[in-house]
């Protein structure tokens, strides 16, 4: 009688990786396929815990994986087979590295013989993305007949590149994975899934709070200036108790609220009782708003989206300026903060309004900044009623939009518009976007992926370079049954550009820079099987757009528009509505 053969190591290894990232906490892979990661695969979908999902872009993969990740907080776990199939996840590694996004990146490679030796598909995957990445670990080569030791190892690597990717400073984190031939169980069955394990190792972290001494610091300047204003730029996790605590603290100091689109604050219950202020970037486009200088500013978050909120924060003279941020990384270009704290920004909250007392502030000075906030909307209101602009459909979207919707911003126009023309409102919303590096590459795989995580429809607005550049994307839209609406605002080629000193000179501005495609995307729309509309109105975007909301598919909403038509009348209507709330 013939013996059975001795497990495959390979097998035996990525099972191993399997069992520590469920464990770990991970719940979704993405991947994409190819045959070095084969042993990966295999044990991936074998598992109880770990929903797979499938790709067949490398670059769409990362993305949608970057989307799980701001949607959750937590790291999802991507993997591709080894060569170029690696590099193309370098854009989204750089994108969560920089938005502090968690991603836990898996690449298949080949064994230390075959590597710079000239052998096919070979390239050098060690620390391969470099300093983008927290942590890259070039994991052992699977062994027959492993001690016990190496493969609680290979579990603690796993389990600490999770709570790394995760961490107090989350980001990506990079496992390299050789594996030699043969790739598939010896019996050519795959594992059948079973009860997950329990962890071999948790890893866990508390809270990061200030000091008495650091409380006590705040709170007195917070009491002793009591013209002071909060900027709160991009913050990538919601639901974290954030909002309450600092809308909070702003109406008890009698401080009006700087609210980025992108902070999680600009669209929630709070806003019917706070000064909170979105409008910024027209009427801060004034050297004198028309109130004195603040004495203190305390932000929170990344550098705000608004140019013209950070122009007026670099030309002020507060006494104090103060930064609280839980991943003690910095985000002020500009190099004029005071004071730094590393600490849990709503646990600081809480703290500097326990050192202030009870005793609320007069809202003298918060309604001086509110009245021009009013002000400002109910003319850009009565100004905008009519406009035919890019801008202007970004206003119905958002007045469109039903409670708790999930909306991703691409980069470029859109997230400026959604900046300058989003009202507060109290109606709760969910915005994301890919600030980090805010490039245009990846973002309707990233909204995908947001979709993905919470099961809930997701709206894209997006322009119509930001969409070429992700096509591949919206083959996860069929594939996986999720309900995207894009809305793609295709005013014919990179039109932000006409915001630059550049578009003067021309040529070759129009050629090199906004680069005229002629592209329409009702053919992509029949491609990926989406319902389509292409509009060239406002009462026909609404229209489209109500019926995209209210049926159960799929959409693409073209909307139509010319660059430079646009940019003229935005810079129009801004003039003729700065010029009114100036005089009055």
């Amino acid at each position: 009688m013939n013996a059975s053969p001795s497990p495959n190591p390979a097998t035996v290894w990525a099972g191993a990786v399997a069992e520590a990232l469920a464990g770990a906490g991970v719940q979704h892979v993405c991947l994409a396929p190819g045959s070095r990661s084969t042993p990966l695969v295999l044990a991936f979908a074998a598992h109880p815990v770990l929903r797979i999902w499938r790709h067949l872009d490398e670059r769409s993969a990362a993305y949608f994986a970057l989307g799980i990740g701001q949607a959750t907080n937590r790291p999802a776990a991507l993997l591709a087979t080894s060569g170029t199939a690696t590099a193309n996840f370098f854009p989204a590694v750089v994108e969560a590295r920089m938005a502090g996004v968690p991603l836990l990146v898996i690449t298949a490679d080949r064994p230390p013989e075959l590597r710079h030796s000239g052998a096919n598909q070979t390239i050098d995957q060690v620390k391969l993305y470099g300093d983008q990445v927290l942590w890259s670990v070039d994991l052992p080569l699977p062994e027959a007949e492993a001690p016990e030791l190496a493969l609680r190892n290979l579990k603690a690597l796993v389990a600490r590149a999770a709570a790394t990717a995760g961490g107090l400073a989350p980001g990506p984190v990079h496992l390299n994975a050789p594996f030699r031939k043969p790739f598939e169980p010896l019996d050519e069955q795959p594992a059948a899934r079973e009860e997950p394990a329990a962890p071999a190792l948790q890893i866990t972290r508390g809270q990061l709070l200030p000091t008495e001494a650091q409380a006590t610091l705040l709170g007195s300047m917070v009491a002793d200036n009591p013209r002071g204003i909060i900027v709160v730029g991009p913050r990538r996790k919601q639901n974290d108790g954030f909002a309450e605590a600092v809308t909070t603290l702003a109406r008890y100091a009698g401080y009006p609220i700087f609210a980025d689109p992108l902070s999680g604050l600009r669209f929630g219950p709070w806003v019917a009782e706070t000064a909170v202020l979105g409008g910024y970037e027209t009427y801060l486009m004034a050297d004198e708003p028309g109130w004195a200088e603040p004495e203190l500013v305390l932000r929170f978050g990344a550098v705000p989206t608004s140019s013209a909120l950070n122009a007026y924060l670099e030309r002020i003279r507060p006494k104090h300026r103060i930064h609280v941020r839980e991943s003690g990384v910095w985000a002020d270009d500009s190099h004029r903060t005071t004071l730094f704290l590393q600490a849990g920004e709503t646990a600081t909250c809480g703290a500097i309004l326990a050192k202030m007392g009870a005793r609320r502030r007069p809202w003298g000075w918060a309604a001086q900044l509110q009245a021009t906030e009013g002000l400002y909307w109910q003319v850009m209101r009565k100004s905008m009623a009519d406009s035919e602009f890019d801008g202007a459909y970004v206003v119905d979207l958002m007045r469109l939009l039903p409670a708790n919707s999930r909306l991703f911003v691409g980069s470029s126009l859109p997230i400026r518009h959604v900046d300058q023309f989003a009202r507060p409102r109290a109606r709760p919303l969910y915005v994301y976007a890919n600030r980090g590096a805010s490039g245009i590459d990846g973002n309707t795989s990233s909204a995908l992926g947001v979709a993905a995580a919470t099961g809930d429809p997701v709206i894209l607005l997006a322009g119509d370079i930001t969409f070429y550049h992700d096509m591949n994307g919206l083959l996860a839209v069929r594939q996986h049954g999720l309900k995207l609406i894009s809305v793609v605002l295709n005013n014919g080629g990179g039109n932000i550009f006409r915001r630059l000193p550049v578009s003067r000179i021309d040529p070759p501005f129009t050629e090199l820079f906004v680069t005229p495609h002629g592209l329409e995307f009702g053919p992509v729309a029949e491609l990926y099987g989406l319902a389509y509309t292409r509009v060239e109105s406002r009462p026909a975007f609404r229209e489209a757009l109500r019926a995209a909301l209210a049926a159960d598919e799929p959409a693409l909403v073209e909307v139509c528009t010319d660059g430079r038509a646009d940019h003229e009348r935005r810079q129009e209507l801004l003039a003729s509505v700065l010029a009114e709330v100036r005089g009055r």
